[in-house]
């Protein structure tokens, strides 16, 4: 599957489960709302609380995955990238991916000290379609 296909299917999804490692080194999985930008197959960036669980848990080990997937009536489609995970403050990035309706989350507005953004940069990945696998580069 070549990585222009993986990144339209990737766009047409409404959900991602980012996952990170605990203190004792088990994998935790977090569904989220799609990512607020997305560059191509290498950089996704999610917003979320600086005060969050995952937040920490990336400060500590940035080893990461996120997975997207489709269920249709027949057919399941699925893609996780591997990679690392940012915890970013920087005004600049939080000010690039700030949505109108977030002050429903973040009181505060774009510079509440607990908003701030995770940024996911892919090294590879696997794609799932019709019981058949394959790992793909990121180019």
């Amino acid at each position: 599957m070549d990585n222009k296909t993986i990144a339209a299917f990737i766009a047409k999804q409404k959900v991602a489960f980012i996952c990170s490692v605990d203190g004792e080194g088990f994998p935790n999985v977090k569904a989220m709302l799609m990512p607020r930008k997305i560059e191509g197959l290498r950089c996704f960036y999610f917003s979320t609380n600086t005060s969050s669980m995952r937040v920490k848990q990336y400060l500590e080990n940035p080893n990461a995955s996120i997975y997207f997937y489709h269920k249709g009536l027949v057919k399941y489609t699925g893609v996780m990238l591997k990679g690392k995970m940012e915890v970013l403050t920087n005004q600049e990035t939080k000010d690039m991916i700030w949505r109108k309706g977030d002050t429903m989350f973040y009181k505060g507005g774009v510079t509440d000290p607990d908003y701030c953004v995770l940024r996911f940069t892919a090294e590879s990945g696997r794609y799932y379609c019709d019981l058949k696998t394959e790992n793909f580069e990121i180019e």
